[in-house]
């Protein structure tokens, strides 16, 4: 869907949002795995790929048919921003991340906690919505003046995850694909408004 109705550059941001998650995975590995939050070797379910990927090709899907063509392929480039960004801080922040706080109470919480930010995690997902957003805009998917916004309405959604994840998910009241739906649902709505 992405391709079909994003392009190539939309093909290309997904293709990096995978590289970043793959990497970013297996660094660190032997300590998630200490710690007991490693991904599974097997990878990623459907269900998951879904949650963080089904906003980004809504959005593609829409463009299609939309008055608003560029908007909604923006949406779609800061959803796929979103979800790199949010893969890669919580894969890092959990590999390298020595004090995780919670972020509604900061208080210290161990890594991979629902809610749990730390700093390293939080530049390395903002460093990966800016890498995602310039896929975006290098493989056309984004006019220049729009980069930004993109990457910016990322890193909103990658903090609105964390909200989410503490307020919600630590509850149980929703599961963490729903907390990835969402926050790429908040970066695609962010993208909009703020352009």
């Amino acid at each position: 869907m992405l391709y079909l109705c994003g392009g190539p550059g939309a093909f290309a941001a997904l293709i990096s949002v995978f590289a970043l998650a793959w990497v970013t995975t297996r660094l660190g590995y032997q300590r998630k795995q200490k710690l007991g939050i490693a991904e599974r070797r097997e990878g990623r379910k459907a269900s998951q790929v879904l949650a963080n990927l089904g906003v980004a090709a809504a959005c593609a899907a829409f463009s299609v048919t939309s008055h608003s063509r560029g908007l909604f392929l923006l949406a779609a480039a800061a959803a796929l921003s979103e979800a790199a960004a949010d893969t890669v801080s919580s894969e890092m922040g959990q590999a390298f991340g020595e004090k995780a706080r919670l972020v509604t109470t900061w208080s210290f919480v161990p890594p991979g906690t629902d809610g749990a930010v730390s700093l390293v995690g939080t530049v390395a997902g903002a460093v990966a919505a800016g890498i995602v957003s310039s896929v975006c805009f290098v493989g056309g998917l984004l006019p220049r003046q729009w980069l930004a916004i993109s990457a910016a309405a990322a890193i909103l959604g990658m903090v609105a995850d964390s909200f989410l994840g503490a307020w919600l998910e630590r509850r149980h009241l929703i599961n963490n694909d729903s907390v990835n739906f969402l926050s790429t649902l908040v970066a695609a709505l962010a993208a909009f408004w703020l352009a």
